[in-house]
């Protein structure tokens, strides 16, 4: 909007620059496929022929500081806006279906007008929005590149030992990766090498990303490579190579001190938190910003705020991820009860609000949720995601790594991953019971299929952490807002 317009609406998009995290959801490392970007789509007429007027759909509403309202339709892509109150009461004026041509009187509520339609916050009446998934861009991939770790945190799915990929079969991996992606149309490869612990087989690491990188250019296909690491055994070499190589390095990290110690211990019970901050401050000294990956259970849930706080303190990326049922393990001491994990994020959001980041938190803070993106599935597991043990075996999920779909040495495994009956299923949101009348569908898609499979042996009813996800998404959409708030008045003061 003009900067002398009576109606101030701000939303992400107005505070990109070119120099600007600002305007920006950054792409936040997780342990998961993440999917690609669904979009949702106008069945309805264009503003010029839009017949029956147009109307406000249902929104959710805030008020925020400054006498300004966070507004925000949970079923387009366009994510929040905020703005004040003449603009909120203009755009309320369509609470019933109301034609433009008759209401709008100056060329600056045209333009508001306009704005408010763009942002899905205006709607023709009568229309309907279908979600159309847009063709998947990337093909991700986890190597584990070994069984063996230096670690035994308690909620690890992997039944270790020594055991490690070696290069024939790594690059047989590689290979079968870049044929799936050529076969099906990807345009990106994702590669995480992971294990067990992938440092302690990084020559390897090393090996297959260079050759991925002559395979990728070869084929026209963009590469992008993960490291997945528990932080304490990085060298100086390997965060040289990570950083020449363009890699992204993932380090877990969940909490400082007796939080990460209840959970991440050495095989001699010593926890390992002194050694993986250590190792956090060694990776910023060699220019290497890694992303944190913040996993809460019952055991270190009301400790998560601080290791929040140190990754705010050093403009770290991070996300939280809630502890996930798994063969491995005892869920019953593991799973935090709702109210825990409820008191736990609330305590990460007031620890964010005293230090509210440049960059956007929407894809980041409550597990699998994403309200940086309308989607219809939680990750790419079954979609567009393989994963590739030790010795070359195919599955759909790295929790279920040893059920072995396919190998890399068949002609598609995607294909063959694709079609696999068995297990859990990854459908759609709308095809979850629970899920479907939901405004918040698109954006939480119903959390991770394979604990939900696992906790109820189903794959169309919602998440067991619905419950959480409810409660803490509204309090998740006024950070945002309290972010647009406080960067949007800054952009404007600096322009001046």
């Amino acid at each position: 909007m003009p900067p002398t317009s009576r109606f101030r609406i701000l939303t992400a998009a107005d505070l990109a620059s070119a120099d600007s995290p600002a305007g920006e959801t950054p792409l936040v490392e997780s342990n998961c496929a993440c999917p690609d970007t669904d979009q949702l789509l106008w069945d309805g007429p264009p503003i010029q022929n839009s017949l029956s007027g147009f109307v406000r759909p249902v929104l959710y509403l805030d008020q925020l500081p400054q006498e300004m309202f966070l507004v925000f339709n949970p079923l387009v892509a366009t994510g929040p806006a905020v703005m004040n109150w003449a603009a909120w009461e203009f755009l309320d004026s369509f609470a019933e279906p109301r034609s433009p041509a008759a209401l709008l009187r100056s060329a600056e509520e045209n333009d508001a007008f306009r704005r408010l339609v763009r942002l899905g916050l205006l709607e023709p009446a009568g229309g309907a929005r279908r979600l159309q998934r847009a063709a998947p861009k990337t093909l991700t991939a986890w190597l584990h590149t070994t069984n063996a770790c230096n670690l035994r945190c308690t909620y690890c799915y992997v039944d270790k030992s020594e055991e490690a990929m070696d290069e024939a079969t790594g690059r047989a991996a590689v290979d079968a990766v870049f044929r799936s992606a050529q076969q099906h149309g990807y345009s990106q490869v994702k590669l995480k090498y992971a294990g067990g612990e992938a440092t302690l087989n990084f020559g390897l690491v090393r090996r297959l990303h260079i050759y991925a990188s002559e395979l990728a250019q070869q084929m026209g296909i963009d590469l992008h490579g993960v490291v997945l690491s528990n932080g304490v055994a990085l060298t100086g070499g390997m965060l040289d190579f990570i950083r020449e190589s363009g890699l992204t390095l993932m380090i877990s990290l969940d909490g400082i001190g007796a939080g990460h110690d209840a959970q991440r211990v050495f095989a001699n019970g010593r926890g390992s938190a002194h050694q993986v901050v250590r190792s956090i401050e060694r990776t910023l000294d060699r220019s290497v910003s890694p992303h944190l990956s913040i996993t809460v259970t019952s055991h270190n849930a009301g400790d998560v705020a601080e290791a929040v706080a140190f990754a705010l303190e050093r403009d770290l990326l991070f996300n939280l991820n809630f502890y996930r049922d798994h063969a491995a393990q005892d869920h019953a001491t593991l799973r935090a009860e709702d109210e825990q994990l409820i008191t736990g994020i609330r305590q990460v959001f007031a620890v964010i609000e005293q230090n509210v980041p440049r960059h956007s938190l929407l894809a980041s803070l409550i597990d699998r949720a994403n309200f940086a993106t309308v989607h219809e599935t939680a990750c790419g597991a079954g979609h567009s995601y393989l994963v590739v043990d030790q010795r070359g075996g195919v599955a759909r999920c790295q929790m279920e790594i040893e059920q072995r779909v396919t190998d890399v040495f068949a002609a598609d495994p995607l294909r063959e991953i694709r079609l696999y009956p068995k297990g859990f299923q990854n459908v759609g949101v709308d095809e979850k019971e629970g899920c479907r009348t939901c405004h918040w569908r698109y954006w939480c898609a119903g959390g991770c299929p394979a604990l939900t499979y696992r906790v109820t042996g189903r794959s169309d009813v919602k998440s067991p952490y619905c419950n959480v996800y409810q409660a803490v998404y509204p309090e998740l959409l006024r950070l945002e807002g309290l972010r647009l708030l406080k960067y949007g008045r800054e952009e404007a003061v600096s322009s001046l």
